[in-house]
């Protein structure tokens, strides 16, 4: 199958993705969220796209990839950008900084002969105004596995740059678990707080010299991150939380000064920190929350942010319940054989052709890995195939399909005596890896399924909640974006709906984080939303280890 370049502009991101594919999913792979409140279904001719060079209007969704193409990309078809700088903020929000520049006037000692003319020395301030008026803020998202810093100007709400780092506290250990076990002293935790510190410092000046500006003109950071990375950031104690009941030690927002978290920007700026929901759910669950605007939902809406650590959300306007999923760094590529993140290499796609499979590989270079979007692919595709059964388990040769492709059957290998399935030359997937995912999705799954289960024993349904009842399902994280729905329904990750129902809104936190930089009555609401929604320990849930079995299943 043919793979062809197709450049995002005026983002300047090309990808590399097989023939037939639409302009929608290639925007998803190269992490440009569109808007599409149909679900590409071709009806809301929301993802308006330009084809260079003659500037020819296709819906995204479904224009099919057969050449090469440059794409421009307005801002009204993009879903957080529209929102965040054509519909305001917030629904009925102005921008509102909570920090502003004032200019005093003071009589000049200066003799009349040192003085300019009135003009010229209005046109210089003018031109030192200009210049010195620009406020400028940074939005953070701490994940677990990376870390995102948008630069926005504070004066008229508009994102800049966007820098991301791995997280660097991964090499203390690649989920929370692993680094609250670290943290239990003071020593190890300012090791971990010193790190990314360290690590937002070097995005912050990545950012001013994208930008071409200076640190100190910035006066304001917005952060949110789960409740452990918010701890670690502020060095708040966290060894109660890898201890039963598993308490934060503070859900309050904070602002602090910059010096006492040894942040480089403007020293009179302040660093503000968003409210937590409960010891595993934490800021940036709200920033997903209000930057869906969940509070106003009216239709039963379900929220799942995918990472190392799943949080997800489900409710109305009416009731909003929130759990945490320890999914562990699967999805991440973590813990796969021959996994990694999402880096040029990876496999990001694995499709069926007529004889054999196609993969799509960030940087259309040969494979070297497998990412968390090629591994749902890929599990999916063997599902399809009869190569594993809805156990996981690789079948027996005698129960393979008759009809398999014969380029397929020989991909089917031993590895130290068990069964393994070649994607590349050194790209194979073994039995362990599909155990890894099978854990990973089940702890997603049967989170879902315990909140539909609160949501019916709450009251708010007079029959038990089916999965049809869920009108909408939002796909939050950098990593959900990439994620084919198609493949997320096969393997189980999701409730079984319609794929229109399913959206992606790429990484929410950031743009959450975003909103809650620029307005201080987002921070109200964000405060708001914080109490209202109702945190469930799904692990204490009576039934939590049978839905758990239950999920494991493909």
């Amino acid at each position: 199958m043919k793979h062809f370049n197709i450049t995002f502009k005026p983002d300047g991101r090309q990808i590399s993705i097989h023939a037939g594919a639409t302009l929608l999913e290639a925007a998803g792979q190269a992490g440009i969220i569109l808007n599409t409140v149909c679900g590409g279904k071709g009806i809301c001719k929301k993802c308006l796209v330009n084809l260079d060079p003659d500037g020819r209007q296709v819906l995204a969704c479904q224009h099919h990839i057969d050449s090469d193409l440059a794409v421009t990309v307005p801002s009204a078809s993009r879903f957080f950008e529209h929102k965040i700088l054509t519909e305001g903020v917030a629904p009925q929000t102005e921008i509102q900084p909570d920090i502003y520049k004032k200019y005093l006037k003071f009589a000049s000692a200066s003799p009349p002969s040192a003085r300019l003319t009135e003009d010229s020395k209005s046109r210089q301030a003018r031109s030192r105004r200009s210049a010195a008026d620009k406020i400028f803020g940074v939005a953070v998202d701490i994940g677990t596995t990376t870390v995102v810093a948008k630069l926005v100007d504070m004066t008229d709400g508009h994102p800049l740059v966007t820098q991301a780092e791995l997280n660097p506290q991964t090499r203390f250990g690649d989920d929370v678990i692993s680094r609250i076990n670290y943290a239990q002293t003071d020593a190890k935790l300012a090791e971990l707080h010193k790190a990314i510190i360290d690590c937002i410092n070097e995005l912050t000046a990545k950012l001013c010299s994208q930008a071409s500006i200076d640190t100190k003109q910035i006066y304001e950071m917005c952060v949110v991150g789960n409740t452990t990375m918010n701890h670690i950031f502020l060095k708040l104690p966290v060894v109660q939380l890898g201890q039963a009941p598993y308490k934060a030690f503070s859900l309050d927002a904070k602002d602090l000064s910059p010096k006492k978290l040894a942040l480089q920007i403007n020293p009179a700026g302040n660093i503000h920190t968003v409210e937590n929901i409960a010891g595993f759910v934490g800021s940036d669950t709200v920033a997903v929350a209000l930057a869906v605007d969940i509070n106003s939902a009216q239709d039963l809406t379900l929220v799942v942010d995918i990472g190392t650590n799943g949080e997800i959300v489900l409710g109305t306007a009416d009731k909003l319940y929130a759990a945490s999923c320890a999914a562990g760094p699967a999805f991440e590529g973590a813990r796969i054989s021959c996994g990694s993140r999402a880096m040029e290499g990876a496999i990001q796609a694995v499709v069926i052709n007529e004889a054999d499979l196609d993969l799509d590989v960030i940087g259309n270079c040969p494979p070297c890995s497998i990412c968390g979007s090629g591994l749902i692919d890929a599990v999916a595709v063997l599902l399809d195939l009869g190569i594993i059964d809805s156990t996981g388990r690789f079948n027996n040769p005698e129960k393979l399909p008759t009809n398999l492709p014969p380029a397929i059957r020989l991909r089917i290998i031993q590895q130290n005596n068990q069964p393994a399935f070649r994607l590349a030359d050194k790209v194979i997937l073994t039995q362990q890896d599909i155990r890894q995912l099978q854990l990973a999705k089940a702890a997603i799954r049967a989170g879902i399924k315990l909140l539909q289960k609160k949501i019916s024993a709450g009251g708010h349904l007079t029959v038990g909640l089916e999965d049809d009842d869920i009108k909408q399902v939002l796909l939050a994280g950098a990593f959900g974006n990439y994620i084919r729905r198609e493949c997320a329904l096969r393997i189980g990750l999701l409730p079984n709906l319609p794929l229109e129902r399913i959206h992606f809104i790429g990484n929410a936190a950031a743009s959450g984080a975003e909103m809650l930089l620029l307005s201080q009555n987002c921070r109200t609401q964000a405060k708001k939303l914080a109490r209202k929604i109702e945190y469930v320990e799904i692990a204490n849930e009576p039934d939590f280890q049978e839905v758990f079995t239950e999920s494991m299943s493909f």
